[in-house]
């Protein structure tokens, strides 16, 4: 097999070298796929019904703080929790109609986050521009975190 081509090793396919991207370009291609929103648009979303979720881990909570009203999902549970077919789901996993701005701490891991969750059929789930700093930095509500307590 050429170099070039895609190979299926130990029950996995491995990607063909020009089939390769980089995660820049990855970002790059997922957020060409929907529109982000900025932390004035994401607290005006919540205003209106749409699903916060907060996706950073505990450490980063504790220390930082939290969103008033937000739900708290790791990312190792997020498809799992919001599949409103799964039955593992939140509560407040309803419908796949459900607005849902999900929230890393930079607005990096989020966007990866509203791909995977726009497979499971989630066509209204988008990112918050810079996350939960952008939130902070634009003077919204944060909650204290553990260690402020």
């Amino acid at each position: 097999m050429g170099g070039d081509e895609a190979e299926r090793v130990g029950g996995t396919e491995r990607v063909a070298a020009s089939e390769r991207v980089g995660i820049d370009e990855l970002l790059e291609r997922v957020r060409a796929g929907y529109d982000r929103i900025s932390p004035q648009e994401a607290a005006a979303a919540a205003s209106d019904g749409a699903l916060l979720v907060d996706i950073r881990y505990a450490a980063l909570r504790d220390r930082d703080g939290l969103i008033p009203g937000a739900l708290v999902v790791e990312r190792n549970e997020l498809e799992w929790r919001l599949d409103p077919q799964g039955s593992h789901r939140a509560a407040e996993a309803v419908s796949h109609d459900l607005p849902v701005v999900v929230i890393c701490n930079e607005g990096y891991a989020s966007s990866l986050a509203v791909a995977s969750l726009r497979q499971l059929g989630l066509h209204r789930t988008t990112d918050l521009i810079g996350g939960f700093q952008a939130w902070r930095a634009a003077g919204l509500p944060v909650a204290p975190g553990a260690a402020d307590g």
